[in-house]
Formats: C-alpha cells, sequence, structure tokens
C-alpha cells in the first residue's frame, strides 16, 4: 500500500532560495505550494507552516518531505484528509531505523505519538497499511503494534500477530487470556518464534487448530506439560501424531505416551529419529518393539484385556516394563489383570487398593507383586492420580520406602493374606 505513495509528488529541480520559498508558501497557485511542499531544500518552518495549508495536495507533499520537521506528525495525523494521513504514516514507518538511538530519543517521541494517532484512524486502509509496513519493520514501536494486534479488523491485527517481532510476551499473553477469536490463536501460534509461556497460553485455549499450528511450529518452544496436554488430547486427532513424533522436546516419558495410540508409521517415525542420544534411541527402538508386540493379536483380531494378559504370562514377558507401558497407554483393565496375577490377588481387591485413595495400599500391593518401586511410583501418579501431597517415592531412589511390618499391614487391612 505504501510503495506507490513514496513517488507520488515530484521534487522541484533548482532549490529555491530563502525569500524564494517565503513568497511562494502564501501564493494563491496551490501548484507552486505543492511544489515547495515538497523539495528537500525547502525551509523546516516553511514547511511546518504549510502542514496546515488550505490544499490536500499541499499537506500530502508535507507529509511526504523528508524534509519536513518530526514534530509536525502529530498535527498531520489527525489531518481531515486520509491520503495525508496514509502519506505521513509510509514516511514515519520508513524514519523509524534512523531514530533508535539516543540522541534522537526526543524525535523517536514524536514519531511513536503520531504512529500512536495512526493506528487508531477511523479509516480502514490506514490502520490496513500501517499494519503491512511495521510487519517489516524490525523498529517498530511495541506500543504501535501492541495497538495494531488488537484491532478488531482481522485484516489489521492479523499480520501484526503472526508476523512483527514488536510484540512482546505481555501483549500476547494478555491477548489470549481474553478469549479471542480462534483465528487469532492460531496466528499467534504460528509467529517465528514462540516462547513456552505463550505456547502454554496456547495450549490453556484448548482451540484444536491454533494446538495443530503450534505443533507443526519448529519456532515455537513447548514445555513438557503443555506438550503432555497436547499429546492427551492427541488420541483425538489422528492429523497431529506424526508432528508430535518429531518434535524436539519429546523426552521418552512422552513418546512412551505417544506410542500408545498412534499408527505404525509414526511409530517407525519415533524410532528413526536421529536427534536422541544413543541410550534414548535404544530406549526408544525398544519401546516401539514393545508397542508393536503389544498390539499383535494372534489371527488379527482383537485381543481382549484377559487374551493379552494370558499371552504375556504364557511367553514369560508379563515384567516391570510392559505393565508401565499399559499404565501410560491407559489400558487400565490389563494393569488391574497383570497385578492381580502376579500378586495372586483377587481383582476385586486389586481394584480396591488401586482406589483407596492412598499410596501405602499401592504400595503394598507392588510389594507383592515382585515389582519395582519406581513402578509403584508410577501408579501412584498416572493411575490412582494421587495427589502430590499424598505421593510417596522409592526411599533412596530406588527401595521400598516401607518396612515388611507396614506392608504386611496394608495387604491384611484388605484380606490379603
Amino acid at each position: 500500500m505504501f510503495s506507490f505513495l513514496k513517488n507520488i509528488l515530484r521534487k522541484n529541480r533548482a532549490a529555491p532560495d530563502p525569500a524564494t520559498q517565503k513568497r511562494d508558501m502564501t501564493s494563491t497557485d496551490p501548484v507552486v505550494r505543492a511544489q515547495l511542499a515538497g523539495h528537500a531544500e525547502t525551509l523546516p518552518e516553511i514547511l511546518y507552516y504549510l502542514a496546515r495549508d488550505e490544499d490536500a495536495s499541499v499537506r500530502r507533499a508535507v507529509a511526504q518531505n523528508q524534509a519536513t520537521p518530526v514534530h509536525a506528525a502529530a498535527l498531520m495525523a489527525q489531518d481531515q484528509d486520509a491520503d495525508v494521513r496514509l502519506v505521513l504514516a509510509a514516511r514515519l514507518v520508513d524514519l523509524l531505523p534512523g531514530l533508535s538511538t539516543e540522541e534522537h530519543s526526543q524525535l523517536y517521541a514524536y514519531t511513536v505519538q503520531a504512529l500512536g494517532v495512526l493506528a487508531q484512524d477511523e479509516v480502514l486502509k490506514i490502520r490496513k497499511a500501517l499494519s503491512t509496513a511495521l510487519v517489516d519493520c524490525a523498529d517498530a514501536p511495541p506500543s504501535v503494534a501492541a495497538q495494531l494486534a488488537r484491532d478488531v479488523e482481522r485484516e489489521v491485527s492479523e499480520p501484526v500477530l503472526r508476523f512483527c517481532v514488536a510484540l512482546s510476551d505481555d501483549d500476547l499473553l494478555d491477548i489470549l487470556s481474553g478469549h479471542p477469536e480462534p483465528w487469532v490463536i492460531s496466528a499467534i501460534a504460528g509467529r517465528e518464534t514462540v516462547s513456552e509461556a505463550v505456547s502454554d497460553a496456547v495450549v490453556k485455549t484448548e482451540d484444536a487448530p491454533a494446538q495443530a499450528v503450534l505443533i507443526g511450529n519448529k519456532g515455537a518452544l513447548i514445555a513438557d506439560d503443555a506438550l503432555k496436554v497436547i499429546i492427551d488430547r492427541a488420541r483425538d486427532f489422528p492429523e497431529w501424531h506424526g508432528k508430535l513424533a518429531m518434535r524436539k522436546e519429546l523426552s521418552f516419558d512422552l513418546a512412551r505416551q505417544l506410542s500408545g495410540f498412534v499408527e505404525v508409521s509414526v511409530l517407525d517415525m519415533l524410532k528413526k529419529r536421529t536427534d536422541y542420544t544413543p541410550p534414548v534411541r535404544t530406549a526408544v527402538a525398544d519401546l516401539v518393539q514393545r508397542r508393536m508386540a503389544y498390539t499383535a493379536s494372534p489371527g488379527g483380531q482383537k485381543e481382549t484385556a484377559e487374551e493379552r494378559l494370558k499371552r504375556y504370562a504364557a511367553d514369560g514377558n508379563l515384567g516391570p516394563e510392559v505393565i508401565h507401558d499399559a499404565i501410560v497407554w491407559q489400558d487400565n483393565a490389563f494393569v488391574v489383570l497383570a497385578l492381580a496375577f502376579l500378586a495372586r490377588v483377587n481383582v476385586v481387591i486389586v481394584k480396591k487398593m488401586l482406589h483407596s485413595g492412598a499410596a501405602r495400599p499401592i504400595i503394598a500391593l507392588c510389594h507383592k507383586a515382585g515389582l519395582p518401586m519406581r513402578l509403584a511410583v508410577v501408579l501412584q501418579t498416572d493411575f490412582a492420580r494421587l495427589k502430590p501431597k499424598d505421593l510417596i517415592y522409592a526411599k533412596g531412589g530406588t527401595d521400598y520406602p516401607l518396612t515388611e511390618d507396614e506392608i504386611q499391614w496394608q495387604l491384611e487391612f484388605f484380606g490379603v493374606v
């Protein structure tokens, strides 16, 4: 929008002397005044005078002239002629790169003040043109960018939300907190760089299209907690799976969670990732192999939890890793049956112990089943969903924290002998 405006007025070939300038500024011919207003060597005080000229073509020439003093911008930003304001906006944006040093602080203040007025202009084409220009301006004033980002017109605000680097995280978080339109969330999610805080706010909106944009954005930083929330939702969005499998933040634990419901092709993507450390690559490869085995029911028929248990028990492969996988994959029926089988405890009692709302019965059950304490912690957090204050962790990182007598008391309390 601005590019064609920069050359719509032609400057005089020769610079008039001061006396001639003073004469021409009061000429009755608007063409003469417009030529004077557009000349690069016209005196600043005369340009300031002409900024109030009754003829719009003269004021447009003043607005475009690089010699016009910046403090005239505040006056011209409220000019009644929309084209004057449009030309002024183009010139002010051009000035910004040279006004960032301390010595130009007052000029910068005038410029920002005028741009702030233009950012609220009632004419849409002016706000739209200003938005488009500032998107490509590395020196865009943050306050003006924030104004435009909140504009009610999508064609004004969307480019700023999507591309303007001057927008702060505070502004983005404030916009996201105001229950914005879905396109606003997607525009923010698609920015070249997105901080963890902003990504978290995008996830909390629960807007599925915006989350899809975020997942596919390599410049977005997504914290573990936010990525876990996304993976929890991803069961219902198969189109997310491939992009999630390639997220650089995907830890082994999150890969385990994701592997519980994705297709074989996505499992293969996980297995082929080269950015993991060698130990993690090995662990992921083992995980994928377990997942393939977990779903490889004989005859191609869908297995019940009971049938799967019999298969694992018969093969001698019913161990803590398989149960851990099943917990994360939310195969609760299999988890209950596996614990009941290994502990030789009735299924009804196992369910009571797991859903008691306390950590001690779960720890006692795992001990009875001959499983490591680390699995008891996973059962507390991911299966029973105990509150953090109610969790009991391993002693020394691996050992059971309860004594033999305490474990026996818990078992007897639930009728396990």
